[in-house]
């Protein structure tokens, strides 16, 4: 199956090739027959990626987003899950409870690809819509508590973009959570370096440095919880690569980029 993505959507299948090869290891972090299904239907050269860690960091970061997602739906069983982004993301496959609503939002030519996969259902949604724009966010609206999530979305926007999203959902939605990541300036600034990110054009790299999550409070958010890498629990630990967990293990071998990256749990204030 062709690809034909824009240069930031290509960067969906750097998770997808995580959690495939993920699945394929033994006693992977994460098992996800769909992605190795759909890897093994794309026409993509992969090999690029053939050496990088990062795939497997990216599935990581997701089995720790979704520690945040089942926490949601714990509380809230018939709530909203809105995917910021979705991608080729297998959350629901994942996580549904058989109760709540899930919307799943990305670019149009995202959707597209997505929907030779995935399907519509009573409860699970895809929509064509740039998170720039208002609309999306009527779709959204359900009147009970919703879960937004932004896995490694929203820090490609530029800075001023990025917090007009952010801003615009605490002002709508007064029982909203947001999981979304924060990247420090010095990942921004060395996305050159990056094993996965330096075999894609420069237009397809992240903008939106942030130091500092609870910066974002400002927007109208409460920081209730905030996580790096280092705070994986010691099941995901005892599953990663050896060497990504001798790094975890050893945090002076990570990058200093890499132990300021943080997965964030907000509430509107």
């Amino acid at each position: 199956m062709n690809v034909s993505l824009g240069p930031v959507q290509e960067t969906l299948l750097i998770p997808l090739l995580g959690r495939a090869k993920e699945t394929q290891r033994s006693r992977g972090l994460i098992d996800d027959p769909r992605a190795v299904e759909i890897v093994g239907q794309l026409d993509y050269d992969f090999s690029k990626w053939a050496k990088a860690r990062s795939p497997a960091g990216a599935v990581l970061r997701t089995r720790m987003f979704d520690e945040d997602v089942s926490a949601f739906l714990d509380a809230n069983p018939d709530g909203t899950v809105v995917e910021i982004g979705c991608g080729l993301n297998t959350r629901f496959e994942r996580l549904d409870n058989g109760r709540a609503r899930w919307l799943e939002l990305d670019l149009p030519d995202v959707i597209d690809l997505r929907r030779e996969f995935f399907q519509d259902t009573d409860r699970r949604s895809m929509l064509a819509a740039n998170v720039l724009d208002d609309g999306w966010l009527d779709e959204a609206a359900t009147g009970g508590p919703i879960c937004f999530v932004s896995e490694a979305v929203l820090i490609y926007l530029d800075a001023a973009d990025g917090e007009q999203v952010v801003e615009r959902i605490a002002r709508r939605f007064s029982e909203a959570w947001l999981v979304m990541d924060t990247a420090p300036q010095s990942i921004v600034d060395g996305q050159g370096r990056h094993d996965a990110m330096k075999h894609l054009s420069k237009d397809s790299w992240f903008r939106w440095g942030c130091d500092d999550p609870q910066s974002i409070e400002r927007l109208g958010f409460k920081l209730v919880r905030s996580r790096s890498f280092l705070d994986a629990g010691p099941d995901l630990h005892r599953r990663m690569p050896r060497l990504v967990r001798l790094m975890t293990k050893l945090p002076w071998l990570l990058p200093r980029g890499a132990r300021n990256y943080r997965i964030n749990r907000y509430v509107v204030d």
